[in-house]
C-alpha cells in the first residue's frame, strides 16, 4: 500500500496542530514549516474540516486547531477518510479483468495483510504520535513548555527576610 501525498500532508498538519495546543495556526505557517505548497495544504485543510478532525476560522484571529482532542483520532480513520481508495490490486475493485480473479490466493493474503495494516492504524491515535516529551515541538521550532523542575525557582520572601 502506498500512503497518496494527501494523506502524508494531513498527517503532518494534525500532528502540527497537536503541538500546537490552545492556539489557531495559520495555512502559511504549516506551509512554509513544513516547505509545501499552500494550495495542495488548503485542499487537505478543506477536507479535514469537511471530515471533522480539523475546526477552521476565517478572518482576524482565525486560523485552524484541532477540532478533537488528539487521542479521539485514530490513524486508520484518517486514512480510511483521506485515502481515495485502498485497493491494492486492480481485483480489489468492481469489475476486474484479471484472468486469475477466480483462483487467486494472492488477494486474500493482500486482503488480510491490508486489515492488518489498518488494524495497527487503529491501534495508534495522533496522543500517541505527539508524545509529552516536547520532542516534537522542538524539531518544529515551537516553544516548548519547561517541566516545573526545570524552571528556575522564584524566591519567596517571608516577613523576616
Amino acid at each position: 500500500m502506498n500512503i497518496t501525498q494527501h494523506t502524508d500532508y494531513a498527517f503532518r498538519l494534525l500532528m502540527y496542530l497537536g503541538a500546537c495546543p490552545g492556539r489557531r495556526v495559520t495555512i502559511r505557517e504549516v506551509a512554509e514549516r513544513f516547505e509545501i505548497s499552500r494550495s495542495h495544504l488548503m485542499k487537505v485543510v478543506t477536507e479535514l474540516v469537511a471530515k471533522g478532525f480539523v475546526d477552521g476560522a476565517r478572518g482576524k484571529g482565525g486560523g485552524l486547531m484541532l477540532a478533537r482532542a488528539p487521542g479521539a483520532i485514530g490513524l486508520g480513520e484518517v486514512v480510511r477518510q483521506m485515502e481515495p481508495s485502498l485497493e491494492l490490486l486492480e481485483c480489489f475493485g468492481a469489475g476486474s479483468q484479471c484472468l486469475l480473479d477466480p483462483v487467486c490466493r494472492l488477494k486474500g493474503v493482500l486482503g488480510q495483510a491490508l486489515q492488518t495494516f489498518l488494524a495497527e492504524l487503529d491501534r495508534t491515535t495522533l496522543a500517541d504520535l505527539l508524545g509529552h516529551d516536547g520532542r516534537l515541538q522542538r524539531v518544529l521550532g515551537l516553544d516548548v513548555p519547561q517541566p516545573a523542575a526545570a524552571r528556575p525557582a522564584i524566591p519567596i520572601r517571608t516577613a523576616g527576610s
